[in-house]
Formats: structure tokens, sequence, C-alpha cells
């Protein structure tokens, strides 16, 4: 394992922890911050696995998209959402908003994972 994967490893286990918290303004900035984390950790783990494969990628969505026509993640669809969402709480800041996407994080943390997991597979 890379120190990246290592890294996006333990950015999930902290947004998990992160969601068990009882939902308070805090909590919900907490969570939202921890899957930017993981969000920009994913890509950056799917970019470092292409390089060693001899891919290239140069943004989140195209490291996605190649990802996905590797079979290394399995719900195209999930993962761009997530890139919307990424990029909303990222560049604006909206009450409703970030109530809206904290509501939908659980819903991810089964996509860091399978995504952590294949990953770890000495071969894709």
């Amino acid at each position: 394992m890379t120190a990246r994967q290592d890294s996006f490893t333990q950015a999930i286990a902290r947004l998990s922890n992160a969601l068990t918290a009882p939902e308070t303004d805090l909590s919900r900035d907490a969570a939202i911050q921890r899957f930017e984390f993981c969000f920009e950790l994913a890509w950056k783990v799917i970019q470092e696995r292409a390089r060693t494969e001899g891919l290239d990628c140069q943004s989140s969505k195209g490291c996605f998209k190649l990802a996905y026509k590797n079979s290394w993640i399995g719900e195209e669809a999930g993962w761009l959402a997530m890139l919307e969402d990424r990029n909303r709480t990222a560049h604006t800041y909206d009450e409703t908003l970030a109530k809206t996407v904290y509501r939908r994080l659980s819903g991810y943390l089964p996509l860091f994972h399978s995504l952590a997991a294949t990953l770890r597979s000495p071969q894709l």
C-alpha cells in the first residue's frame, strides 16, 4: 500500500467516524470537510494507480472516467454525483446545500470503501 492509499484509508475512517456523531452545525461541517478530503484523495490514488499502469488522467473527472473504464470503480454515476457535491461544497457555502450534501455522505462511504479495497488488490 502506498502512503497516499494509506492516507485515503485513514480519511475514510475519519469520515465514517464524523458521520456517527449527532448532527450539529459543527459535526455537519466537519463531516463535509472530511468528505472533501476523501474525495481529493480518491482521485489522487486513482491517478497514482493509473501512472503505475502506464495510463494518465489529469483531473478528478478524467480519473473517475478512467477508473470506470478499467473497472476500478463500478458506479460511475455515483462518483460523478459526488464530484458535483464536492464542487458545490468547496466553492460555495449555503446552509441548505450543506444539509443536503450531509444527508448524502453516508451513501458515498461504500464507494470510497470499494475503491480502497480494489486498489489494495495487487492485480486489478
